[in-house]
């Protein structure tokens, strides 16, 4: 009898836990999409200093898609952990802030089709280079970013010593390597050279002849979603689709970055970086 009492309550435990797994409910199928983001990265996703209103490249993409789709949005601000940390605990469906599709990455999430490409640079003093004339001169300087980025990961390689900020915007960088805090700020060189543009008198420019790409670079950037929601993915993606088709991801584009970045750029390389395991940029 308890045996029998045992194996009906296991049929009992496994039913329930089916149906609370087939009625878990994809992003794809809500009416309002919850993006985490970070509202601070220039032009990415930021505040307008006039209106104060929410904007940038990703945030206009995801309202794209999300209109073509007929779905409201509401956007959480966090930082870089916080958003991947939402996304993975469901606190949010997607992720928004110039996430690089690297190997790493898809390992944990799932990502959009590529909504930019890219690559990196360095932001130096303009009157001395920061002392930085080679990738050996980086050993000693200091490196601003946030912690556990691949671009703190990379200077830590590169024997850099590492500053880290928490979700700040890019004045507060710029800032940094003008007064001497920093030395270094290593990021995406659009955004750099647009940072540069917003501030013309900082006194801080982009090093020629050092512009790089990484392993964790991938194919690009894009919308960062759960290892477990393939049908919002698809759902994101086919209307994507449209969206680069019709041209409207190109005006976008053009529109934050003066430049067409939903297509490869063409510009020398100097050097390709294998990011190692053991750095961790914290």
């Amino acid at each position: 009898m308890k045996k029998k009492f045992l194996t009906i309550l296991s049929v009992v435990v496994l039913t329930i836990i089916g149906l609370s797994a087939c009625g878990k409910k994809s992003a794809a199928d809500k009416d309002t999409w919850t993006v985490a983001t970070s509202g601070t990265l220039y032009p990415t996703s930021y505040h307008d200093p006039k209106t104060k209103k929410l904007t940038g490249y990703d945030v206009e993409v995801i309202r794209a898609v999300a209109k073509g789709l007929h779905k409201k949005v509401k956007f959480k601000e966090y930082d870089v952990d916080g958003m991947l940390t939402a996304v993975k605990t469901g606190k949010a469906d997607m992720a928004a802030d110039d996430f690089a599709i690297s190997p790493a990455r898809q390992k944990n999430y799932l990502m959009s089709s590529p909504i930019k490409h890219s690559f990196n640079s360095l932001i130096v003093r303009q009157s001395d280079n920061s002392g930085i004339n080679n990738w050996k001169d980086i050993k000693g300087k200091k490196s601003a970013g946030e912690a556990g980025t691949n671009y703190q990961r990379l200077a830590q390689q590169l024997g850099a010593k590492l500053v880290n900020y928490d979700n700040v915007s890019n004045d507060v960088y710029m800032k940094g390597v003008a007064s001497g805090k920093t030395d270094f700020i290593m990021n995406d060189y659009y955004l750099q050279k647009l940072a540069l543009k917003a501030q013309p008198n900082s006194g801080l420019k982009i090093k020629q002849g050092m512009y790089f790409t990484t392993n964790e670079d991938g194919k690009g950037e894009g919308i960062v979603f759960n290892k477990n929601d393939q049908k919002l993915q698809k759902q994101f993606n086919d209307e994507l689709a449209k969206l680069k088709k019709n041209g409207t991801l190109s005006k976008i584009a053009k529109k934050y970055y003066g430049a067409d970045v939903t297509k490869k750029p063409h510009v020398h390389i100097d050097r390709h970086f294998t990011i190692q395991s053991k750095y961790k940029g914290d």
